[in-house]
């Protein structure tokens, strides 16, 4: 990272990052050109190894690179501001990003993940249809490395 008095190191303050952040946006190898795609999620900290959760319709081209090669990048941010510095603009955020893989579950980990999902999207507790899962895939991302960034004031 270029600019080290900006790195978040600690792995909980990622998390908390991670938390805060409503969206991300999922890099899957596609070619010539990746393929990133914005989407609801929901994380878990297991042992300091963040997992997330996320779902989407049993077809589509997320689902078709996904079985194709499972590595993915994964990017999320919350923009607080933008600020006139006097010398310039620039921005007060925070952002995340992970590598990792991903693998289709099913079953209870779905239950688990899509329960996740609706935690972090403010919906703790949401009772939904569980034959609603037969619509869907939900796919768990172990993220092997985390970066933090971020510039406040």
């Amino acid at each position: 990272m270029r600019r080290t008095d900006r790195e978040v190191t600690c792995k909980e303050e990622i998390y908390d990052i991670l938390k805060r952040a409503g969206t991300i946006r999922l890099g899957i190898h596609h070619s010539p050109f990746p393929y990133v795609v914005p989407l609801s999620f929901g994380l878990e900290n297991i042992d300091g190894q963040v997992v997330l959760y996320i779902h989407g319709a049993k077809e589509g081209l997320k689902h078709t690179l996904l079985d194709k090669n499972n590595h993915v990048c994964v990017e999320a941010d919350i923009l607080h501001r933008y600020e006139d510095v006097g010398t310039g603009l620039t921005a007060e955020f925070e952002s995340v990003i992970g590598f990792g893989t991903t693998s289709l579950v099913s079953g209870e980990e779905a239950i688990k993940g899509l329960d996740l999902i609706c935690a972090h999207c403010g919906y703790d507790g949401y009772e939904y249809d569980h034959a609603a899962l037969a619509h869907m895939r939900i796919y768990k991302i172990v993220l092997t490395s985390i970066t933090g960034k971020r510039r406040t004031v």
